[in-house]
């Protein structure tokens, strides 16, 4: 199978080593765009399998006067993700975040460790929350997604999700706060007994 520039034109016609080379030379953009777009792993995969077979039903609108094969193959893509996102909005699907899929760097310095404590820490506390709040700040915290985009994804008015997010986050404080108290309690009891 050549490396040529119009592998879509192949796949189109049926060719089974055009369908692996569009494969191979795509599939690093389409994963970009799908882990972007996804709210999870096991989501992007689903994603990237129902975008390839979007573009080989679709390999036969490709007009290389119009775009190149990368820009099709990403205006595919995205229209597919948007699709997913507002379907699972619609169905008010969205997947929570365990607290194992935090993923904290190794110690490398200074201020790491005290950085990983202090995640643990945030993380332990958002699992006290009401399930509003930790819904919220999950989408919030851990997938980054604006107070517009998690009110899309969720359902839930604007107001709701800002309330939501501030609420969350002081008693987060709170709770971090009583942690630190009952831990220096703790160090302070066990240095007081040697």
């Amino acid at each position: 199978m050549s490396d040529g520039p119009f592998i879509l034109g192949l796949v189109a016609s049926g060719d089974p080593d055009a369908v692996r080379a569009c494969m191979d030379r795509y599939s690093g953009l389409v994963w970009s765009l799908a882990r972007r777009f996804c709210f999870n792993p096991s989501d992007a995969e689903d994603a990237v399998q129902e975008i390839f077979l979007d573009l080989w039903k679709s390999a036969a609108r490709f007009d290389a006067c119009v775009a190149s094969e990368a820009t099709f193959v990403a205006m595919i893509a995205r229209r597919r993700l948007i699709d997913r996102r507002r379907r699972a909005s619609r169905m008010g699907r969205i997947a929570s975040v365990e607290i194992s899929t935090i993923r904290v760097q190794p110690e490398q310095g200074d201020g790491r460790l005290e950085q990983r404590e202090e995640a643990l820490k945030a993380a332990e506390a958002i699992e006290k929350l009401r399930p509003e709040q930790q819904r919220v700040l999950r989408l919030s915290v851990y997938q980054g997604l604006s107070h517009e985009r998690i009110a899309e994804a969720t359902g839930l008015p604007l107001g709701t999700v800002k309330t939501h997010v501030r609420r969350g986050l002081i008693r987060v404080r709170e709770l971090i706060g009583q942690a630190d108290e009952t831990m220096s309690s703790a160090d302070a009891a066990e240095s007081a007994m040697s």
